[in-house]
């Protein structure tokens, strides 16, 4: 199946997002370039973090050249709330951050005592 300027061309199974919803996947479908059907997990974290409705808004509203992006942070996203409910990517940010500032004490004591 073939994307031309973000409508799908030919046949072929629907979406993930169509699928999960169970509806027929449009040629215009908003979900399919960013769902592909041999993806499902990923619109099923996106769906059940941020709703069908609200990512169809989303996409609608950006310009197409910045959908593919936006798709792509909205699966990492609702893996990071899957993962931490309440702070997401947030969470993962903050415990990086952490261990960067204690690796850096530790280098800083180390090149201390050389």
């Amino acid at each position: 199946m073939r994307e031309v300027a973000g409508k799908r061309q030919g046949g072929g199974s629907p979406c993930a997002a169509c699928k999960l919803l169970r509806r027929r996947c449009a040629e215009d479908c908003v979900f399919a370039p960013y769902f592909p059907a041999d993806q499902p997990h990923k619109f099923a974290s996106v769906h059940k973090v941020f709703g069908a409705s609200n990512v169809n808004k989303l996409l609608q509203e950006l310009p197409v050249q910045h959908r593919s992006d936006a798709g792509a942070t909205l699966v990492y996203e609702a893996n990071a709330r899957v993962r931490d409910p309440l702070y997401g990517c947030v969470g993962a940010i903050s415990s990086l951050q952490q261990q960067v500032d204690a690796l850096q004490t530790q280098l800083a004591i180390a090149q201390a005592y050389r």
